[in-house]
């Protein structure tokens, strides 16, 4: 079965409105202003989860395989999903979540 789904669109955020472009290079899941996402993926980019509520970001995980993870929480269901970090997020939000205890995000 199919793991990943390339699904690189544009949208708009909905916690902040922005319009948020494609990434070019790999799936787009978040706002890179706010760190946004949305709970609509099972497994990335087949769309296929009903839910819909906002994901808040709620901690980074520095040391990911491939740089750093954004810890996702669903404010509509509580269901948690990991995300790395794109190259155009605001680093200074990164930084800010990052000092979380790993505790709290790995909960």
């Amino acid at each position: 079965m199919k793991q990943f789904t390339k699904n690189d669109e544009s949208f708009t955020c909905g916690r902040c409105g922005k319009a948020v472009p494609p990434l070019g290079y790999t799936s787009r899941n978040h706002c890179p202003y706010c760190l946004y996402s949305l709970h609509v993926d099972d497994r990335p980019g087949d769309r296929g989860n009903p839910c819909g509520g906002l994901m808040a970001p709620v901690g980074v995980d520095p040391n990911g395989k491939k740089g750093a993870v954004i810890v996702h929480q669903c404010v509509k269901c509580g269901a948690r999903k990991n995300n790395r970090a794109a190259s155009d997020d605001d680093g200074a939000l990164l930084i800010a979540l990052s000092g979380r205890p790993v505790w709290e995000v790995r909960s």
